[in-house]
């Protein structure tokens, strides 16, 4: 694989950039800015526009030029971000009917009482939020610190369970179980391979011209569609594992500049 015949770069978030809900480093932020002197980049997630501001956006350093090679897909890409120089501009959204919206909330609640689950005492906000073309369930709360949400994962977690009974409940969504708390539901077919084909479609792209990193490329993860695709992907264990990686490429593009 040659990194610098690839027209783009396309990152998952939460574990490959940032560990889960928190703000990019100041190297991470750095090696990024760089980034976007060699290749266009995308991030899809399935976090909303609104984290991907307080996450990522607002920490890097940048010029305000650089943001046009950069591509946003929140929601699992059911929305569509780009800069014009001026601002974030919203391109597409796919957004959940009100009726949908009811039936996944009530389904929730169906499935917490067919499986015995019970909500933590203490919630760090919302434990199901409405993302407007996602609805997401975070056991601890959208807002909850990380070390405790590792913990839950490692001794409470019961998403399996709670998805499998949703996905009896819901049958034309899709239910996912990403990062280390949540549950998504979207329309059927939306995932990161979704994404992918948004890319291709956006921007005239084949499977060939791009490279996906993300931490949950085995099967059943999150990004696992994406490798599914034939996409060149390559996994990694957290964001320093992408720092090294992301080093790597561009001292090899930036030798070859000089």
């Amino acid at each position: 694989m040659e990194i610098g015949k690839k027209k783009m770069i396309i990152f998952d978030l939460d574990g490959t950039l940032t560990e889960s809900k928190v703000s990019m480093d100041q190297e991470m932020t750095l090696i990024f800015s760089r980034l976007l002197n060699h290749w266009k980049v995308a991030v899809i997630s399935g976090q909303g526009f609104p984290q991907f501001e307080n996450q990522f956006l607002w920490h890097l350093n940048c010029p305000r030029e650089s943001f046009k090679k950069l591509f946003l897909f929140p929601t699992n890409a059911t929305r569509f971000y780009k800069h014009d120089s001026e601002s974030w501009q919203e391109i597409y959204c796919e957004a959940l009917s009100p009726d949908e919206k009811d039936k996944i909330f009530g389904s929730f609640e169906k499935a917490f009482v067919d499986v015995g689950y019970k909500h933590p005492e203490i919630l760090y906000g919302e434990v199901i939020e409405d993302r407007g073309t996602q609805i997401t369930f975070s056991a601890l709360g959208q807002q909850a610190p990380l070390e405790l949400k590792k913990k839950w994962k490692e001794t409470e977690d019961r998403r399996a369970e709670i998805a499998a009974t949703l996905r009896k409940y819901i049958p034309e969504f899709e239910v996912g179980v990403p990062g280390v708390t949540s549950i998504d539901v979207t329309r059927k077919g939306i995932d990161k391979g979704y994404g992918i084909e948004q890319i291709k479609k956006q921007f005239g792209y084949e499977i060939s011209d791009l490279i996906f990193i993300g931490d949950a490329l085995y099967e059943g993860g999150n990004d696992y569609p994406v490798k599914l695709l034939g996409v060149d992907c390559v996994p990694v264990a957290g964001p320093k594992e992408t720092q090294a990686l992301l080093v790597k490429w561009l001292e090899e593009m930036e030798k070859v500049r000089v």
